[in-house]
């Protein structure tokens, strides 16, 4: 027997106010076309003002705990995976924990920008095999909304804000490939290429700053990098490929998704793709997606998923695990 950390509940939540491509016409010297092409991206949501990180996360955690079953006193440990969290600190994890009147366990933050929900699914896994924690409660939220510079129109129409939670178990498995829960992961970081994808202000430089990408250079590393740690984190769980159901991406761009999915030799109708109507959420964006796959039916009991992600850092990973 081995043990397994085990998907129980999933659930999200998107702010109220969707924002069409067309809305960015008016203030930028680009076309619903032009986005449409480049991203894949229809639409997005964006946070109301005075809509906090910790108030979406919080919304995505408590859908998550109705699709399980259970209350906030059933969990013993909050991840939340954010570049964008309300305050320096505390974490916004403690924020939720205290909104969801969990007053037992532990809760804390995990920066990996857009790579961030796949470095906390394999934290809460850790956590759960080394007995730590029973349960797990692995929150992706963002509003990257607040870090946008509005006159740059290759960034700025590219994000979204969102959030989206899952809730992992320990339970018993044979120990082989047959048994739900997460099988593998597989992390990676790169701090070379921080030029590439960052934000120009932090707390130690007292500014906020803005977002700044060199977009053709993150496309180029992501469809290798992606498929390479997709196929790695097969590979430590004994399975190639083909044992694949679904791919469920973070979503950056419909060409980085496509190009991934090439490259791994699976067609698009084993992918999960919701980057048109959220855009690019960050550390958000897989467990949107895995929420809303399930929501249409798609994301079934027994079926096998790998998410992967690269986001600034760069850091990227992926999670081979079986619904």
């Amino acid at each position: 027997m081995a043990g397994r950390a085990v998907v129980v509940g999933v659930g999200h939540y998107l702010p109220e106010r969707v924002v069409p491509n067309s809305e960015f016409e008016t203030t930028l010297d680009t076309s619903d076309e032009w986005i449409r092409t480049r991203s894949g991206i229809e639409r997005r949501h964006f946070a109301a003002e005075g809509e906090t990180t910790s108030d979406l996360a919080f919304n995505a955690a408590e859908a998550a705990l109705k699709d399980a079953g259970l209350t906030a006193a059933d969990i013993d440990a909050i991840i939340l995976a954010t570049s964008t969290a309300d305050l320096t600190f505390p974490s916004a994890a403690t924020m939720v924990q205290a909104r969801l009147g969990m007053t037992n366990g532990f809760a804390f933050d995990v920066q990996a920008v857009c790579a961030g929900f796949v470095y906390a699914l394999s934290n809460a896994n850790a956590l759960i095999l080394s007995g730590q924690a029973k349960r797990v409660l692995v929150i992706g939220a963002e509003t990257f909304s607040r870090i946008m510079d509005w006159t740059d129109r290759s960034t700025c129409v590219l994000f979204g804000d969102g959030a989206g939670a899952v809730i992992l178990e320990g339970q018993e498995g044979a120990g082989t490939a047959q048994d739900r829960g997460i099988l593998s992961t597989d992390l990676n970081s790169d701090g070379r290429y921080k030029d590439l994808l960052y934000v120009d202000g932090g707390v130690s430089t007292q500014s906020t700053g803005y977002l700044r990408m060199q977009g053709n250079q993150v496309f180029r590393h992501a469809v290798d990098k992606l498929a390479a740690t997709a196929e790695t984190a097969l590979e430590k769980a004994g399975l190639s490929c083909d044992d694949v159901d679904w791919i469920v991406p973070h979503q950056a761009n419909i060409r980085i998704i496509q190009g991934t999915a090439r490259k791994m030799g699976l067609p698009m109708k084993n992918v999960v793709v919701t980057v048109q109507d959220h855009g690019n959420t960050s550390a958000a964006s897989i467990p949107l997606a895995l929420s809303v796959g399930k929501a249409r039916g798609q994301i079934k009991q027994g079926d096998l998923i790998v998410t992967e992600a690269i986001g600034g850092g760069l850091a990227w990973g992926a999670v081979v695990l079986r619904w």
